[in-house]
């Protein structure tokens, strides 16, 4: 099913950068609508079992909201390094990179000035299909390296694929990810906490009290976060934030989770070719955020998945996102 795709202005910038919104459409099905300020989804209709349409992503109406943000990610384009490096550091090929600190003594999500505060390039714009574009300087938020980074939203029908690239001119680290946060009851309606959910993932990296991974990577069998079978988000206690080592990471798209609402009957299926899942409910906020990513502090962890990126190589990951609905009031 071919989407089509609008154009209209979302705002300036306080530097007077313009900001657009794009919306990607199939007729009576999902509709996506994502801005250049961070290569954010802003909103997403997803039909119920009924039919009827909802926004089952968690975005602002306006842009000043996004530039005033601080803390919430909402849709964003996450980079250069989604998650924690412990520290706000890392040593490559013996070099230490000092990188900003944002979350104590953490470098969080790329930095105060990550990916999620830029205006990106729009480079494509066809039916379905956004590709947006940002190139990070060598040094921007301590990060070595010119980074050419370039992320691909299509549409097709029930689907919507995110696919990242990237290449740099001198050895660094990256790790991408969108910041999506969920409700699929509808924006605005509540907790998540019926929301039922199956992760394939049978470890996890247990952390510190900072968030950080030891090092290990553990069994969830008797933990919060042991999603194997299906289960209600509030069963065990509501806020998570821990990342989950998948099952399946062959390099193509593999179905890694399933999230069910029951009363409208929306489901939404994440596949990635990443090696983890940030498993995130959000303290205060009636959301689930699902961000697929190699593990959090991997430069300071020799053990975990490599990020780094060197100048002969080039990135590349790919998210889908799956919706549907229950043809019962059954969940699963």
């Amino acid at each position: 099913m071919t989407a089509s795709i609008a154009r209209r202005p979302f705002g300036e910038t306080d530097t007077g950068r313009q900001v657009d919104r794009f919306t990607l459409a199939c007729r009576d099905g999902v509709e996506v609508s994502i801005v250049t300020y961070g290569a954010a989804v802003q909103s997403v209709l997803a039909p119920g079992r009924d039919g009827r349409r909802a926004n089952v992503a968690l975005g602002f109406p306006a842009l000043w909201q996004y530039t005033a943000d601080t803390g919430h990610f909402f849709g964003a384009t996450i980079g250069r390094y989604a998650n924690r490096i412990a520290g706000g550091r890392f040593v490559l090929d013996g070099v230490v990179h000092e990188l900003s600190r944002n979350d104590g003594d953490s470098c969080l999500h790329g930095g105060a000035c990550g990916f999620h505060t830029k205006v990106w390039e729009v480079v494509e714009a066809s039916a379905g299909l956004l590709a947006l574009a940002y190139t990070s300087p060598d040094g921007e938020m301590g990060f070595p390296g010119d980074l050419e980074t370039r992320v691909e939203y299509r549409l097709d029908g029930p689907e919507l694929r995110i696919d990242y690239h990237a290449t740099t001119s001198a050895p660094t680290v990256v790790n991408l990810t969108n910041h999506t946060c969920w409700n699929l009851a509808g924006e605005g309606s509540g907790s998540v906490d019926d929301h039922v959910l199956r992760v394939a993932a049978s470890s996890y990296t247990p952390v510190d009290s900072q968030l950080i991974p030891t090092g290990e990577i553990a069994a969830v069998d008797g933990t919060p976060f042991d999603f194997r079978d299906e289960v209600a988000i509030g069963a065990r206690g509501r806020d998570y934030d821990q990342n989950v080592v998948l099952d399946s990471h062959d390099g193509s798209p593999a179905l890694a989770a399933r999230v069910t609402e029951p009363t409208s009957g929306r489901t939404l299926e994440v596949l990635t070719t990443e090696p983890g899942i940030q498993v995130y409910t959000g303290t205060a906020l009636d959301c689930i955020a699902l961000e697929t990513q190699h593990f959090p502090d991997s430069p300071n962890r020799p053990a975990f998945p490599s990020t780094t990126l060197r100048p002969h190589e080039a990135f590349a990951s790919t998210t889908v996102y799956r919706f549907g609905q229950l043809n019962d009031r059954r969940a699963g």
